[in-house]
């Protein structure tokens, strides 16, 4: 059978055909649609986890109780899960388990751009890169049985390209495995890590090393493609599909196993090439690993280390480097036309657009249309900001968040300054999905070291930024069923906290009174913002539009940032087919002139 399929959907469907019984993850891009289509599955148990360390601990739990796992996650994800995954490493596994990390080359959905290939040197664990959606389905079988066959959980790292492209898939529906349990196995010294059995089980990581390093070597998609021979590439991922393009002449030693390294097979590969280097996405992992082996090579001498490559990336670093001879079948290589620039902005009637105005003009970060010229004053607030597409607040016109590092750290960050005596007022700003996957613990140790903050939790009971899946908060699982749904107002209560506020998102005076309160109280206070996004409204009536006679272009309104909301040549309109109409009325409420009005009532 031959289908269709991004490699999300074959890292899929390759570990369902592979038996996988339990898989996990937390939404993130570039990897978000791996679990989503395994949930498809009835026979499968696919869980949207709080978070990747639980994730992987779920994922783990399974394997010790015989059943193949997987656990999906972008990059940074890994970082929040690395407890649990070096743990894993250590007292290896009953059943195959299997951790995918979604890279993110050139930062497109990401706050840093980081190479997860060093943690598969980190745990002494064996990775696995596919280069297109075939070997992304192939591989999934290899993975679960490397993990059985060697006792050790299995990376398989891809990026976002790898991640998103389709290509044709042909599927062996004759190698399907179906999922069994084989039941926990008692053994204390293999699974409880008390310092007198981690010491056990140390020397075996470093035996199964040996061991894996020797599998390298035969390992079917570890493939040497001979060609001319002035040149040989050393690649893996999507580089490989690149590098073909650049050099379609050239010898390749595609390596789809990338750590161990199959040391025997790269030696004989050099030893029948005039010139060796390597093609590599982000750091020089392989690069450095073959220079370790003492080979000349080089790569990252004219390879970019920053960013994603492509075609065109490659081709004329290649040149520069004079690696293209005057018999290259390609001399130019187009990079790619760049496309009109699309400011990011919150969607029109974003339920966090309100809160963000409201920060802003108390803030007084904000400034009129009108007045360019006019010094800005000195800031009221520092706004401590979180991961989620309400990151979207820091830009202008609303400029309304002045730091955001990672998952959950915004309240710690708040705590951190009022600690270290900042005169200003302090609020984060927290999504409820975030909160719910590491904002909890933050919150408990500002309730513990009493933190005079303000804690505002944007909740639109779902996870937008990466498609809007479920979370504990939504009551509705990964596959689709109805669970029990967090209250985050008795969470947050059953803290300690007393002062907490429940608003609703699109009333500007509610939440106006609200910040003002919280930030004069003396304790730590919690507001839960909760509106629905605008993408799950399911009707849409009434529109905005602006009254041309009454309004007086003071230009308040387009403060909001709010797409629909648009100026041509000094008159502000509303785009009546982006407005939200009834759902939100933000910026009618906030229209000094009263000039925003229902496109009834302009009607004669």
């Amino acid at each position: 059978m031959v289908k269709l399929l991004s490699g999300n959907e074959a890292l899929a469907l390759g570990a369902y055909h592979a038996g996988v019984g339990v898989a996990t993850s937390y939404p993130g891009t570039p990897s978000t649609e791996i679990l989503e289509y395994m949930a498809r599955f009835d026979d499968v148990y696919a869980e949207w986890s709080t978070n990747e360390k639980v994730a992987v601990e779920v994922a783990l739990g399974a394997a010790y109780a015989g059943t193949r796992s997987l656990a999906s996650m972008k990059h940074v994800g890994l970082n929040v899960a690395s407890d649990p995954f070096m743990a894993a490493a250590t007292t290896g596994v009953n059943a195959g388990m299997v951790i995918i990390s979604a890279d993110d080359p050139g930062i497109h959905s990401s706050q840093n751009e980081q190479d997860n290939r060093h943690y598969a040197k980190l745990a002494k664990v064996p990775m696995l890169e596919p280069t297109d959606s075939q070997e992304a389905y192939d591989l999934m079988a290899y993975a679960f049985d490397i993990s059985e066959r060697f006792d050790t959980p299995v990376l398989v790292r891809t990026t976002t390209r790898i991640s998103h492209s389709k290509s044709v898939v042909k599927v062996n529906r004759s190698q399907v495995i179906p999922a069994k349990q084989r039941g926990f196995q008692h053994n204390v010294e293999k699974y409880v890590m008390l310092p007198v059995y981690a010491r056990l089980r140390r020397p075996l990581i470093e035996e199964r090393l040996v061991k894996l390093a020797a599998f390298a070597e035969t390992f079917p998609l570890n493939q040497v493609q001979w060609g001319e021979r002035y040149l040989g590439v050393v690649t893996t991922g999507v580089a490989y599909q690149y590098a073909r393009e650049v050099f379609p002449k050239a010898s390749f030693l595609k390596l789809s196993m990338t750590y161990p390294l199959p040391q025997n097979l790269i030696r004989h590969f050099v030893d029948q090439v005039d010139r060796i280097i390597v093609i590599e996405e982000l750091d020089p992992f392989l690069q450095e690993s073959i220079q370790a082996m003492g080979i000349k090579v080089t790569g990252k001498e004219f390879i970019p280390r920053l960013g994603e490559l492509n075609v065109g990336i490659i081709g004329e670093a290649s040149g520069t480097a004079q690696l293209l001879t005057k018999t290259s079948p390609r001399q130019s290589f187009d990079t790619l036309q760049k496309l009109p620039q699309r400011p990011p902005l919150l969607c029109p009637g974003c339920p966090h657009t309100g809160l963000f105005f409201v920060l802003s003009s108390i803030g007084q970060r904000a400034k009129s249309p009108k007045a360019k010229n006019k010094a800005p004053k000195e800031l009221k607030l520092i706004i401590t900001g979180d991961i989620g597409c309400y990151t979207l607040g820091a830009y202008h016109p609303l400029n309304a968040m002045d730091t955001c590092a990672c998952m959950g750290a915004s309240i710690g960050q708040a705590l951190g300054m009022v600690k270290a005596g900042i005169s200003n007022k302090v609020v984060a700003v927290i999504g409820d999905s975030t909160f719910l996957h590491s904002g909890i613990t933050p919150l408990l140790n500002a309730v513990y070291n009493e933190g005079q903050i303000t804690v505002i939790i944007l909740d639109n009971r779902t996870t937008a930024m990466t498609g809007h899946q479920d979370h504990p908060g939504t009551g509705i699982s990964a596959q689709g069923k109805e669970t029990k749904a967090v209250e985050l107002e008795h969470l947050v209560r059953g803290m300690g906290i007393s002062d907490v506020k429940v608003v609703d998102a699109f009333n500007i005076k509610g939440i106006r009174s609200a910040v003002r309160n919280s930030l004069d109280s003396p304790e730590l206070s919690v507001i839960i913002v909760r509106g629905d996004c605008s993408v799950h409204v399911p009707k849409r009536s009434e529109p905005r539009v602006v009254d041309t006679e009454k309004c007086n272009g003071c230009g308040i309104c387009l403060m909001l940032g709010c797409p629909a909301i648009q100026r041509e040549n000094e008159q502000v309109y509303i785009d009546t087919a982006l407005c939200v109409g009834n759902a939100c009325t933000i910026c009618q409420q906030i229209c000094p002139q009263q000039a925003i009005v229902p496109e009834s009532k302009t009607r004669r």
